[in-house]
């Protein structure tokens, strides 16, 4: 279950209605690997094991799916067990994470202590892709109907992969901007394997541009604006960049391709 319905009075030009209004829900999920208790995220309790591969990855703690053993997930009173089970290898990287997180965090990397940590290795670029606003644009129009807990509550974040001309072939949504692009990614297994571009319904952040490296990501769009460490980091990291994304425009932060080629048929 991701929502749950409430009693809710909407006012509206003087008047007032007693509605059920859906309700998303928000759940503490603390994350153990190999028994070792990592983070507790404060994220939508669904798509878990998705959510798993994504944040091990992401975490560096995992550097491929076939490091993930297994994954349980643990009702108990007082929220969600997230038990995941790692390679020895993996394992070897655990106890190097814990010591960099100094509290429970909403992201994969809020909660690193020192400035050196932002610096952590990344895999090797995908070849750029061209930058089309049209399928920007084809993709953005697609976005809200693979929403329907966005649609419902009007309090989630969706992030979604689509193909070059696009096609949404992959989404997940969550309360939490980083949880919903961790879900895609693990709904993806693990990297994009066929050239397309991932779009996300936040601001990016540092954050959010840091996960779409590992992802190998060659473009990411964003419907808000995107701070400057993200822009920062797609410029040095070779991701392709695109901010405000809106039905009549968009801003383009970085273009690896070519800055020229920006196209729109309706030009």
């Amino acid at each position: 279950m991701t929502s749950r319905a409430e009693p809710v009075t909407r006012l509206s030009q003087g008047s007032a209605e007693a509605i059920d209004r859906a309700i998303a829900l928000e759940a503490p999920v603390a994350v153990e690997f190999n028994g070792i208790g990592y983070a507790v995220m404060m994220m939508s309790p669904a798509d878990l094991s998705a959510f798993a591969l994504g944040f091990a990855l992401t975490e560096r703690i995992a550097e491929s799916p076939a490091d993930l053993i297994d994954v349980d997930v643990a009702h108990v009173p007082a929220g969600i067990v997230l038990r995941i089970i790692v390679s020895p290898q993996a394992a070897e990287r655990i106890g190097e994470r814990v010591r960099h997180r100094t509290s429970d965090t909403g992201c994969g990397l809020c909660g690193i202590a020192s400035l050196e940590s932002l610096t952590r290795p990344l895999p090797a670029p995908p070849a750029p892709m061209a930058i089309d606003a049209d399928a920007i644009h084809r993709a953005l129009g697609a976005l809200r109907d693979h929403q329907p807990l966005g649609a419902a509550t009007g309090a989630t974040h969706a992030a979604a992969f689509c193909t070059p001309d696009g096609a949404i072939v992959a989404a997940a949504e969550d309360v939490g901007r980083h949880n919903a692009l961790d879900k895609l990614i693990g709904r993806i297994g693990g990297h994009a394997s066929a050239p397309g571009f991932a779009v996300v319904t936040s601001r990016i952040s540092f954050e959010m541009a840091d996960k779409a490296l590992v992802a190998r990501f060659p473009l990411l769009v964003g419907i808000s604006a995107p701070t400057s460490m993200a822009v920062d980091h797609a410029r040095a990291n070779g991701l392709g960049l695109v901010a405000l994304a809106r039905s009549d425009s968009m801003l383009v932060l970085n273009d690896p391709a070519a800055p020229a080629r920006v196209t729109d048929s309706a030009q």
